[in-house]
């Protein structure tokens, strides 16, 4: 086998054809690269593979056309049916050569991720994913270029059979997808499931999405082994042909082929009965695909059966949705999934709403509730107002499904009241979704035009007043807390007096610290010292956040008696020793500490719980930091302070567990490379191209001569 092996690779670089392959290889996987990675700076190679996919349709025909019919064609086949080796190593030498020759561009490419990620944060794994990919749909291709090659004398024709496979399974996809969409019996379901076990690109597109499927895998290593074994079933015929016995050979090599095709298929099919947890990996750097732990410990313990109907054909469904409905059924037996074709039963959603959903859209029920789940609220989009086009930015399926399993098996709905009149911030678009997902109702509400706090109330909400409440509003207040209600308050930073306002916090024997923190402890802050990165304390809120970290601009101190024996406090946020609250706050630039400052630690985030009204428990969380809960915040700790959000809203609400999933962005930021990076990475490729058509033309030439 070694020596076919070597005959055969020293062959293509003795011709044209070697060193052609790879100066077109070279030449147009350098374009995307040049383009997508150097210039738009995509912090993954997944994107310039999947453009050049379509070289394998027509490179690898040109590749595998010489490899058997060529030697039938001269006779020299004859040398091969009658040497002492085996048909298998024959084979596997000249595919092995094949696989060698295609590998080389993609082992050149291969080097550039670990450079691309010391510029900045890189996919690694989805690009080595990718290549994987790409490396085993060029196999399966070389493979089946093989075996046309061997079933002819002509070339030509080896080429064409070849090329016609190849662009089958790379429309595949398409065509099946086609059927799907407008085939309504079981007949075209049964077609749809055989076309695609010729759907040869669709496995890499798997990989290259950043999802690591060991079904993807093993599809190309079996039909790659299939195929390879019809090419030495093939050879293995004509040989025993050539030796007078053929009839008996022949019909010994069909079985064989058969019983190999019905192995092949039932170990593809057998890997569907395994959990998708145990067969699929998520390999992006955000982990787009990842159910959160939150998520794996709300679904473990559910009790209540949910069945989610997703309004698509199976054969066309959305791979991302399907994915994680698979993952949530791997986790629970409660939870059941079924596709509901809207061709074949157009007016389904009729018993759950009025209103047509989109295609692919879910509906999630539970014994007599339900909710329906829009395919377009599944994703996050973001218009391009230069061209009016919109594209894809973000996936929050997982935290619309967790909403909406918790809706239709919740008991009971929270309700908030958020209080307005003294200039509140109302809260980003980010973090009222998230009080959504928690399923709990709120009401915007000026306590100036009300008798009373609503009695429906689980808690009220004050958000960063500017100016002072009056007496006749802190009475409504302090009589709702008085008789159990629950509190979220955060307080900010004004020049106004707020005496009224205070007379809240100090129900709670809770007063602020004069000034803003600033923080001395360089590994406790973002840029500027009064960007906090606080110290996480574990408990009910912060369950979710305890291994990650979260930011507190601009934070005030929060003063209690830590002693006292009526009120419980239990702080969740606190700074380091080193941090003090500077009290001139016309001097916000200097971060020097003055004489007039004030010493840490503090604490800045608490939980408190007073005894109130006929053995009822009021129940408080205070923030002492507005800027925690915006959007721009956020994106810093990515998610972190929005689960923070959601453990103190379910706390409030007196929930057990938040499972406030945050919206997962695609994107982790472009990288930027120098002008000079990418001219001199221009010009290597640029260099190597060149060098191989030079060696494409030259070498030809040179065996002429001798």
């Amino acid at each position: 086998m070694a020596a076919i092996y070597k005959r055969e690779l020293k062959a293509f670089f003795c011709s044209v054809i070697g060193w052609l392959y790879l100066a077109v290889m070279m030449a147009v996987m350098g374009i995307y690269f040049y383009l997508l990675n150097l210039l738009v700076g995509y912090p993954t190679i997944s994107y310039m593979l999947q453009s050049v996919a379509f070289l394998i349709v027509f490179t690898i025909p040109i590749l595998t056309m010489r490899s058997l019919a060529e030697e039938r064609k001269y006779k020299t086949d004859q040398l091969i049916l009658t040497a002492p080796i085996s048909v298998g190593k024959i084979v596997m030498g000249k595919y092995l050569a094949l696989v060698t020759l295609f590998a080389i561009p993609l082992v050149l490419f291969g080097i550039t991720p670990p450079i691309l990620r010391s510029v900045g944060r890189f996919q690694l794994g989805l690009s080595y994913t990718s290549l994987l990919g790409f490396l085993l749909y060029g196999c399966l291709g070389l493979a089946i270029g093989l075996l046309a090659s061997s079933l002819t004398e002509s070339v030509v024709v080896s080429a064409i059979l070849t090329l016609v496979f190849m662009f089958a399974g790379y429309i595949m996809s398409g065509f099946s997808g086609i059927i799907s969409a407008y085939g309504t019996t079981g007949f075209s379901d049964f077609v749809v499931k055989i076309l695609n076990c010729f759907d040869m690109v669709g496995r890499f597109d798997i990989l290259s999405s950043g999802y690591f499927e060991v079904g993807a895998v093993v599809y190309y290593i079996t039909f790659t082994g299939f195929v390879l074994f019809c090419v030495t079933q093939s050879i293995q015929k004509r040989r025993y042909a050539f030796a007078g016995r053929g009839i008996k050979i022949g019909a010994y090599s069909i079985f064989n082929i058969l019983v190999a095709a019905v192995l092949t298929i039932l170990v593809n099919i057998g890997l569907n009965y395994i959990p998708e947890q145990y067969t699929s990996f998520d390999v992006t750097v955000n982990k787009i695909f990842t159910l959160t732990e939150d998520t794996i410990q709300y679904v473990e313990n559910l009790s209540q059966d949910v069945t989610i109907y997703v309004l698509a054909d199976e054969n066309s469904k959305d791979g991302d949705v399907d994915l994680m409905l698979k993952n949530l059924q791997g986790y629970s037996e409660h939870i059941q999934v079924e596709y509901v074709s809207p061709i074949a039963n157009p007016m389904f959603y009729y018993n759950y709403t009025s209103a047509q959903p989109s295609e692919n859209s879910l509906i999630v029920v539970s014994g007599n509730e339900s909710m329906v789940i829009d395919y377009y609220d599944l994703y996050v989009f973001q218009t391009d107002y230069t061209t009016y086009e919109s594209e894809v930015v973000g996936s929050d399926i997982e935290g619309q499904l967790v909403s909406a399993i918790m809706s239709v098996t919740a008991d009971d709905t929270p309700k908030f009241y958020m209080l307005l009149g003294h200039n509140e911030l109302v809260f980003d678009e980010k973090f009222e979704s998230a009080l959504v997902k928690e399923n709990i109702d709120y009401e915007y509400i000026q306590l100036n035009t009300m008798d009373e706090i609503p009695g429906d109330a689980d808690a009220i909400v004050i958000n960063a007043p500017i100016s002072d409440y009056s007496e006749d509003e802190v009475d409504k207040v302090l009589s709702y807390l008085d008789n159990g209600g629950n509190a979220f308050i955060i307080p900010t930073w004004t020049e106004e007096s707020m005496n009224n306002f205070e007379q809240i916090l100090e129900y709670y024997g809770v007063s602020l610290v004069d000034g803003v923190i600033v923080e001395a402890d360089r590994s406790r802050y973002y840029q500027t010292p009064y960007n906090l990165f606080p110290n996480i304390i574990y408990g009910d809120i912060t369950q979710a956040i305890y291994d990650g970290t979260v930011l507190a601009p601009l934070s005030r101190g929060l003063s209690y008696d830590e002693y006292s024996e009526d009120i419980w406090y239990i702080p969740f946020l606190t700074t380091s020793e080193d941090a003090f609250s500077k009290t001139d706050m016309l001097s916000l630039q200097d971060f020097h500490k003055g004489s007039q400052d004030i010493d840490g630690p503090f604490v800045i985030g608490m939980k408190i719980e007073k005894p109130a009204q006929n053995g009822a428990i009021s129940q408080a969380v205070i923030v002492a930091t507005e800027q925690m809960f915006a959007e721009d915040t956020d994106n810093v700790v990515p998610g972190y302070n929005v689960k923070l959000f959601g453990g103190i809203v379910a706390s409030l609400a007196e929930r057990e567990i938040s499972v406030t999933v945050p919206i997962k962005y695609y994107e982790i930021g472009n990288l930027a490379f120098s002008a000079e990076t990418v001219k001199v990475a221009s010009r290597i490729i640029l260099v190597i191209v060149v060098a191989c058509i030079v060696l494409a033309v030259f070498i030809p030439l040179r065996r002429r001569h001798k």
